[in-house]
């Protein structure tokens, strides 16, 4: 039985709101106390920015200090001002998520997986595996920004692994319970209702989990797909480990506590790449014809960004800990079932996405699996992490030479 899929009917987002109001409040009020230092010449400008500073220099000490005051207070509430008329927007906004999902092949506990079947016979298959931190229909938003529907067209069966949000039983799972058991019985059906092996793809997170079981089942698996995966965890510069260890000791105290890694825990470390990513995002939203194709777009990406499940504490702690801060994959000590990650033993067709303009994942991480997979393709479409999946874009970045990809590979 199809059912519709249906975004919350009461809109939280931005998550958290509390700490996304503060930042950019924060952030534009603090350029008034900032502004005596810059009068000065005393201000520290950001690395970059000396050129700018140096021409401002001139126009900010001769400017009459009430005015330039003035001035600057207004922008500031005019800033926050739409920064709330988008938020308000936003959630009052008619458009909801109505898609009706493909049949379910395959479930148990928290987890699906749904099928979506071309028109006329499948000229290939291929299981997609997501994050576990966010929901599965990134991959199929909405009629016009849909991977897997678009490849249905192309006539490639794609199977969509739904994780979902863990409950009883999945809150305690390990990521060996979520690779060697829930992903490996949806690749067994997927292989059975294809009659034959599938194209393994993850997405993000989601590739960390289809890499070992590639290399575990190269009888099931007839090529291997990683989007946007993170590999190596210390290829920026050590940036986001920073991030992630400054705060630790708060997130293992929450994951102690509470069992799981919140969602709006997960949000904030999201936020902390980009503090003012969602006042800059909701302010122009503001600006927008609510009735316009950018504004319903935006709707549809932002429900799905608030829409994030927790992580089960165990997975949790594998994560954040032994990826971010030991880095085992890229120092060849990632585990599963007992035995080391190893891509240089992979020995299928293997394609790797590294979206140009990845922030969350940064290209330096994945290009590294392009590196030790023999004969991988490497593919750097010109969008980012999210972009590639749900822009306008994303039809002739990604799901076009993936479609092909996966036709070619499979034969």
């Amino acid at each position: 039985m199809t059912v519709p899929k249906l975004a919350p009917q009461v809109r939280l987002g931005p998550r958290p709101l509390p700490l996304h109001l503060t930042m950019a409040s924060a952030t534009w009020l603090s350029s008034l106390s900032a502004l005596a230092l810059a009068r000065r010449g005393s201000l520290v400008w950001r690395s970059g920015l000396e050129s700018q500073a140096a021409a401002l220099a001139g126009p900010l000490a001769s400017a009459p200090s009430e005015a330039l005051l003035a001035a600057l207070s207004d922008e500031a509430r005019r800033r926050l001002g739409l920064y709330l008329d988008g938020i308000a927007a936003y959630r009052a906004h008619p458009y909801r998520r109505d898609l009706v999902e493909p049949p379910v092949l395959w479930a148990e506990g928290t987890t699906r997986l749904l099928d979506y079947r071309p028109r006329n016979k499948a000229k290939a298959a291929a299981l997609f595996v997501p994050s576990l931190i966010n929901r599965a229909y990134i991959l199929d938003l909405a009629p016009e920004r849909s991977l897997m529907r678009s490849l249905a067209d192309s006539g490639v069966r794609s199977f969509l692994l739904d994780w979902a949000a863990p409950g009883a039983i999945e809150q305690s799972f390990s990521l060996d319970d979520y690779i060697l058991g829930r992903l490996a019985k949806a690749l067994n059906a997927a292989v059975e209702a294809h009659g034959g092996p599938v194209a393994l793809v993850g997405y993000c997170m989601g590739g960390l989990l289809a890499l070992p079981l590639a290399l575990r089942r190269p009888d099931q698996v007839s090529a291997l797909g990683l989007l946007a995966t993170p590999w190596d965890f210390a290829a920026d510069g050590g940036v986001q480990r920073n991030l992630m260890m400054a705060h630790r000791a708060t997130l293992a105290r929450a994951v102690d506590q509470l069992g799981s890694l919140p969602t709006d825990l997960i949000q904030c470390l999201f936020a902390g790449l980009d503090p003012l990513l969602a006042a800059r995002k909701f302010v122009r939203f503001a600006t927008l014809d609510p009735s316009s194709d950018a504004a319903r777009g935006f709707v549809a990406l932002e429900d799905w960004l608030n829409d994030g499940v927790p992580l089960a504490g165990p997975v949790a702690r594998e994560c954040l800990f032994g990826w971010y801060d030991e880095n085992r994959p890229g120092r060849g000590t990632f585990m599963v079932g007992g035995e080391a990650v190893r891509p240089e033993r992979l020995a299928m067709p293997a394609l790797v996405v590294i979206p140009a303009e990845d922030r969350i994942v940064p290209p330096p991480s994945a290009e590294v699996l392009a590196t030790l997979i023999p004969g991988a393709h490497a593919m750097r479409p010109p969008l980012g992490h999210i972009g590639m999946m749900a822009s306008p874009r994303a039809g002739t970045a990604l799901y076009d030479p993936l479609a092909r990809w996966i036709l070619t590979a499979s034969k």
